[in-house]
């Protein structure tokens, strides 16, 4: 159940509130709709509800808001706009990483994607999706963690009838196996037809909370439901005494003995039918036109679904479940002139005077309730519900079962954000693709400087002019750096165990474990390629190892880690890749001149006799020459750069902390 207490957005100088004062439930076992037109504040909610935006309210998720659950993904499945993810990831490795994120088994991807019909598109990029698999995408990204909520906007948004309908039957059967289901919509028919309640929004505000039988009956169009054998002459009968009476009244022929009237009454019906000796075997008033093509109500069952079979057989030439509701043309009289309109479905067969939607749970759903693993068996609805596309013979495609039920067990320690990183990064070519320009670059420098000559060996190795802060290998690890956190800002719905920005530390330490791994790598390769490449040229005499190889080692992969580092810090602290790769950038350029000025003196002198000091200090012996490792150390530490680099690191990572601290305790 989700329970929303007072959700109010914050206003913007004079501006009224996007959301003001909104409460409402969504009860499990139902799908609930919540309607309204563009710039009612849908979406807003929604984002207030998932703690995505500053504001005012409570939300209570099986009656614990979101930011005091374990795990969030695993409660509540999300779909905010677009599929979240870089549009260069395959559709298979998107859902192992975010497999990874949630902490379940990398069998669901493939299990979901089955669900949802994308088993032949798993080796596609999501940007070359159309619009339709996007959606598929986006509800197998939501049903991944196994969640019991899903919280949807706009999730039918630019699809085609069948497609829509597909959509509305699985989570229909999501909430018939116990789920909650709210999805956002524009359209009073579309939650008129797939929603058991309906939850309206004008400018912002509250302005109703119906069942969707109800919201049917006041908010959608009235109609006269007639089944007769002689249909084609009580249509002409109603629009001649339409026209002779100067009344505006539509009639749909909907194939067969079936017609629906607009703009009258059974009483006018069945006197005209009475008057003229035309045999009516139903007459009946029905409520929530869906338009043509649009199918029957969720509630709306029996002699609907016979008709339905009935035309599969061939009785009919109508077909009403599984694809778009084509019939006869009929004639429809407006303003009393007679004009051919498409068919469109009736929605009731009841045969009284007066029809209310039946229960609305189908016999999809009651099966699913029945069977002793609901999970597991199939989830498939009937002509109450809008069922998968139909196939190329015009027969109805049941729905997939859903996904079965899973355990999920959390991984030890930092294991499960390491997985999700290793995944996110190798997901896409863009950390080869800068680890090949940056080796290509260096070499490239490194045989420039050779033939200008008066280059130190050491900053030969590195190519790194005196003209530029930072040499190539440490400009392309901070670009790695700042790009972890790329997605997560982008798409929160990525980040793990957290709709919004993740602020764990653990998925931190994973972040800059994984940076660590690519930077001494991208160091290592960067020297090596540089060496090879000046001796092919040059030969042997700019490739020989300097006698403080050992520290000077230590200051170049301390150098590339620490961009690395600050890259990392800087993107998760400022939000935004160009802020990470900013900071790095800054540190040769703004923080060394400083630490320059701090370190002149005797600082760095005392810094010589430390190892010895320390050992006096602590008494102790530095085995197989240990205090040269710890002078290397210290030397790193004490130059400019280094000092600088600490200093920033320190900086970043307490403002990561703060930033950490104030979001748990908002």
């Amino acid at each position: 159940m989700i329970q929303a207490f007072g959700l109010t957005s914050n206003s913007r100088k004079d501006l009224p509130p996007a959301v003001d004062d909104v409460s409402f439930e969504a009860r499990a076992g139902r799908v609930t709709a919540l309607l309204g037109t563009s710039g009612a504040g849908k979406t807003t909610a929604l984002r207030l509800m998932l703690e995505l935006q500053q504001g005012r309210g409570l939300t209570y998720f099986k009656g614990r808001p979101l930011h005091r659950i374990a795990h969030p993904s695993r409660e509540v499945g999300v779909l905010m706009g677009e599929v979240p993810g870089h549009p260069a990831r395959t559709v298979r490795g998107h859902l192992r990483m975010l497999c990874a994120a949630a902490g379940v088994p990398v069998r669901r991807a493939d299990e979901v994607l089955e669900v949802v019909g994308l088993v032949s598109l798993r080796d596609e990029r999501l940007g070359t999706l159309s619009r339709g698999m996007d959606r598929r995408l986006g509800l197998a990204c939501a049903l991944l963690p196994d969640p019991h909520t899903l919280v949807l906007d706009a999730p039918a948004d630019g699809l085609s009838a069948r497609e829509s309908h597909w959509l509305h039957g699985m989570l229909r059967a999501h909430a018939a196996q116990g789920g909650t289901v709210l999805f956002t919509t524009a359209e009073p028919k579309e939650a008129a037809r797939a929603a058991d309640h309906v939850i309206t929004l004008e400018q912002g505000r509250l302005v109703a909370d119906q069942a969707a039988a109800e919201f049917a009956r006041t908010r959608l169009r009235p109609r006269v439901a007639v089944r007769t054998p002689h249909a084609a002459r009580l249509a002409a009968l109603l629009g001649k005494e339409a026209r002779t009476a100067h009344r505006s009244v539509e009639v749909v022929r909907e194939g067969g003995n079936r017609l629906s009237v607009y703009g009258s009454t059974c009483a006018d019906v069945g006197e005209t039918a009475f008057r003229h000796g035309v045999l009516v075997h139903q007459l009946a008033d029905e409520v929530g036109d869906m338009g043509p093509g649009a199918g029957p109500f969720p509630g709306e069952n029996t002699e609907a679904a016979q008709d339905a079979r009935a035309g599969a057989t061939g009785a009919e030439p109508v077909e009403l479940v599984g694809k778009e509701a084509v019939g006869e043309a009929g004639v429809a009289v407006r303003g009393g002139q007679a004009h051919d309109t498409p068919a469109s479905p009736s929605g009731s067969c009841a045969h009284d005077e007066r029809v209310m939607p039946a229960d609305r749970t189908v016999p999809g759903d009651q099966a699913a309730h029945g069977s002793p693993d609901a999970r597991s068996g199939p989830a498939v609805g009937s002509g109450d519900t809008a069922l998968g596309p139909a196939t190329a013979s015009g027969a109805p495609t049941p729905l997939p079962p859903l996904p079965p039920p899973i355990t999920v067990r959390s991984a030890p320690g930092p294991l499960r954000p390491l997985r999700y990183e290793l995944r996110r990064a190798a997901g896409i070519g863009t950390g080869f693709l800068t680890a090949a320009a940056v080796l290509v670059t260096s070499a490239l420098t490194a045989v420039l400087l050779a033939r200008v000559g008066h280059t130190p060996q050491a900053r030969l190795l590195a190519a790194w002019p005196r003209e530029l802060p930072l040499p190539p290998a440490a400009l392309g690890a901070g670009l790695l750096g700042a790009l972890a956190f790329g997605d997560e800002f982008r798409h929160p719905a990525l980040a793990a165990d957290r709709g919004t920005v993740p602020r764990r530390l653990g998925l931190l330490t994973a972040k800059l474990v994984v940076a660590t791994a690519t930077a001494l790598v991208l160091a290592f390769l960067t020297v090596g390629c540089d060496a090879e490449v000046l001796y092919l040229v040059y030969g042997r005499e700019l490739t020989e190892v300097p006698a403080d190889w050992f520290s000077l080692s230590a200051s170049w992969f301390g150098l590339v880690v620490a961009c690395a580092w600050s890259g990392v810090l800087a993107a998760g602290v400022f939000r935004s890749t160009t802020a990470g790769l900013a900071a790095v950038v800054a540190v040769p350029v703004l923080v060394v001149p400083l630490v320059q000025r701090a370190l002149e003196g005797a600082s760095v002198r005392a810094a010589a006799g430390l190892p010895a000091r320390l050992r006096e200090v602590f008494l102790l012996q530095w085995p197989f020459g240990g205090e040269r490792y710890l002078v290397g150390a210290v030397r790193v530490i004490a130059q400019p750069v280094g000092g600088a680099l600490a200093l920033s690191l320190t900086a970043l990572l307490c403002a990561y902390l703060l930033t950490t601290l104030r979001s748990r305790v908002r």
